[in-house]
């Protein structure tokens, strides 16, 4: 008999705490981020994409009725504190969704609370594959994963570079080292020889000796999976020991963001990276977010921006479809998702060995004159790509 009526009153809380939201004049939605440190460039271009989502959300209606109240949380890309903030958020706010996040290590940490305390997560912008390959049921992916990152990277240096050599530097995080790995992987699907695979500690000052190595090899392709600051200084040590390559390439993160480009200057030019969207899709709303963005920003958003812009889209649609908005009736509804957003479609799968994670297209961008530009799927491309690339000499 006990044990009867405590089942019964676990499940009145549960409902009486969805119907308590349901019954607000808000939706209060705290999202932790890098605010301070060295990854605070994303987490800026993140905090001001949800920003905006909310307020088109709330111009027009809210969900269900209720404006979405946002607040952040700055993590400072510290997994320990992203974790407390989470279980904060969870256990004493009572929030029934977590979303954001940037590094993979923070949305580790995140994750791993979120399914402990049955609460969804939405990962943004967290690309490790092990995020979701753990089998939790709470825990959903929005972004690609790191072994498809280079999808469209490995099928330009195919078809077009055409290399036999390649060297392969990488930052000693979660993200590096699973991009690195996949790349790896690519690489000898396509008969690539890696000659070097090198990690480095992110915030190195003095990669010269690293790229020393790297000049020795003549590798025909340089590929790197850096965060931003990394990601320029080794493109302007890369020019100042004059080291020449077929390709230069990214994977993703620092290269695929404009300060990498305002950071690296000259360097940056010609220089290929893996992406997860661009402005110049075709995807209904990106263009009109990209070209907002710009306008009150002055610059354009890179697919991080995009990706924490569509979250709050998501997040919507899930609560708009949500029976309850408890923690179970919200994982039911993500569960559910099939939208899309101007990140793209959103679906959320099991399979390759992932559970609840969204797989789509990814793209190539190319520093020409300055500016990124899509060269890659072509059907995508806003601007054929440059191939082969100078020399430095040969550079003015």
């Amino acid at each position: 008999m006990k044990r009867l009526s405590l089942v019964v009153l676990t499940v009145f809380l549960a409902v009486f705490s969805g119907s308590t939201l349901f019954a607000a004049e808000t939706f209060d939605l705290a999202i932790p981020l890098p605010l301070t440190g060295k990854q605070a460039k994303f987490g800026e271009m993140m905090k001001r994409s949800y920003e905006m989502a909310a307020e088109e959300i709330n111009a027009k209606g809210g969900i269900k009725k209720k404006k979405i109240a946002l607040s952040f949380e700055d993590s400072g890309a510290k997994p320990e504190t992203a974790r407390a903030i989470v279980e904060k958020l969870i256990d004493t706010k009572k929030q029934p969704i977590i979303v954001g996040e940037y590094t993979s290590a923070c949305a580790k940490a995140v994750a791993a609370v979120a399914e402990e305390r049955k609460t969804p997560y939405l990962v943004v912008a967290s690309a490790d594959d092990d995020i979701t390959q753990k089998h939790y049921k709470y825990v959903f992916r929005q972004n690609p994963v790191n072994e498809h990152y280079s999808d469209a990277v490995i099928d330009f240096i195919q078809k077009v570079v055409k290399p036999k050599t390649m060297v392969i530097l990488y930052e000693s995080s979660a993200f590096g080292t699973s991009g690195a790995e996949a790349m790896s992987r690519d690489a000898a699907k396509a008969g690539i020889k890696v000659l070097l695979k090198e990690k480095y500690e992110a915030g190195s000052v003095d990669f010269k000796p690293l790229l020393s190595k790297v000049k020795a090899t003549q590798a025909d392709v340089i590929y790197m999976v850096s965060y931003v600051m990394d990601a320029s200084l080794l493109m302007k040590q890369i020019k100042e020991l004059r080291i020449d390559a077929k390709l230069f390439a990214g994977g993703a993160a620092g290269f695929a963001i404009p300060e990498f480009i305002a950071n690296a200057k000259e360097a940056a030019e010609y220089v290929i990276t893996a992406t997860l969207w661009t402005p110049q899709l075709k995807y209904p709303g990106a263009k009109e977010y990209a070209e907002k963005y710009r306008a009150k920003y002055k610059d354009y958003p890179s697919y991080h921006g995009a990706s924490a812009y569509a979250a709050l889209y998501v997040v919507k649609d899930a609560l708009e479809r949500a029976k309850t908005w408890t923690t179970d009736g919200i994982r039911t509804a993500l569960k559910a998702t099939n939208t899309m957003t101007a990140f793209g479609p959103v679906r959320f799968e099991d399979k390759e060995g992932y559970q609840n994670q969204n797989f789509i297209d990814t793209f190539v961008l190319q520093v020409i004159k300055g500016e990124h530009e899509t060269i890659w799927p072509e059907k995508y491309a806003s601007k054929k790509y440059i191939y082969p690339i100078p020399t430095w000499r040969e550079r003015r």
